[in-house]
């Protein structure tokens, strides 16, 4: 049975990228971005939204675009592949997970001019992240995410 796991998602971040460096010196971005979602409640009329939180981890040299050139607030696209993280908890000693995007591109939807960030807006307009160019069965292996007893976090 074939499948496809693709994710885009358009949102503000929610703090600052947090970027970190594998022992290898892979450098790993996490961030957190909000997706809004307003509709009109039929029984009442009342516009409602609700907001769903979604940590993103990020990969070679998109993580350090990334680090470099957002901060919270700022709005982001983003485009990925879904993945569920389980472990243990240590204090209950339960089975949870998790389920996150593993960032495969993204584009900056503003300048960051208007956000009092000074500077020239330049590097934030004209660096979007371009699609790999090996085949999506097999990413590159820079941007392949390190293996568990890698990661700094």
């Amino acid at each position: 049975m074939p499948s496809y796991n693709k994710v885009i998602l358009i949102g503000n971040l929610t703090r600052d990228p947090e970027l970190r460096y594998t022992p290898k010196g892979l450098a790993i971005a996490k961030l957190g971005l909000a997706v809004n979602r307003s509709w009109r409640d039929q029984a009442t009329g009342e516009l409602r939204e609700e907001v769903t939180f979604i940590d993103i981890d990020a990969f070679g040299k998109q993580a350090e675009t990334i680090g470099q050139y957002l901060k919270k607030g700022r709005p982001l696209m983003v485009e990925g592949r879904l993945r569920l993280d389980t472990w243990d908890d240590k204090q209950t000693n339960q089975k949870r997970s998790k389920l996150g995007v593993v960032l495969e591109s993204f584009q900056f939807l503003d300048s960051g001019a208007n956000r009092g960030e000074g500077g020239s807006a330049e590097p934030a307009r004209a660096r979007p992240a371009p699609p790999s160019a090996a085949p999506s069965g097999a990413p590159e292996a820079e941007e392949r995410p390190p293996e568990e007893d890698d990661v700094p976090f």
